[in-house]
């Protein structure tokens, strides 16, 4: 980021004022990528503790129906994998300072391999593992992209709360 300011200050002793400018650089090359590395590293980390919390709650929710996770179709436990990772990753960035439409731009590069993954499951086109592979190997691709796309977003530092 640079800021410039310009002020006037007094030049010798009859006050005649003089411009001067003021230029204050922040960041570089190399702390514009450390925050972007920084950025996705945070956002994969959500993801995953994410998943492991959502993921958790649903087989307790399901247990408590007298069901399980598994017993349920590939394309909801798909559907709900990649709602799992999305939710969290979107707090997270809100949480950080984003907007709402980079948060939808982001929950879309999620959403996107995820309804993919799970059509795929659903026609019987993959078996549910698969489709995992597929919405996983897709997905986060997909979010560099959006990011890589956005970089001047995602290459500096954020809110630290």
């Amino acid at each position: 980021m640079v800021r410039a300011a310009m002020q006037a200050e007094p030049v010798g002793r009859d006050m005649n004022y003089a411009a001067t400018a003021t230029v204050e650089t922040t960041g570089s090359a190399g702390t514009s990528k450390l925050a972007f590395a920084r950025h996705f590293v945070e956002m994969v980390l959500v993801m995953f503790i994410g998943m492991g919390v959502f993921e958790g709650l649903a087989a307790l929710a399901f247990a408590a129906a007298d069901s399980s996770l598994s017993a349920q179709s590939g394309e909801l436990r798909v559907m709900l994998m990649g709602v799992s990772m999305t939710v969290p990753m979107i707090a997270w960035m809100g949480y950080r300072g984003h907007g709402a439409a980079r948060n939808a731009e982001m929950a879309m590069s999620m959403i996107a391999p995820t309804i993919l993954a799970a059509a795929l499951a659903a026609t019987g086109a993959l078996g549910t593992e698969a489709a995992f592979g597929i919405q996983h190997v897709v997905m986060i691709p997909a979010m560099l992209a959006v990011m890589l796309w956005r970089y001047d977003e995602y290459a500096h530092a954020h809110t630290d709360h």
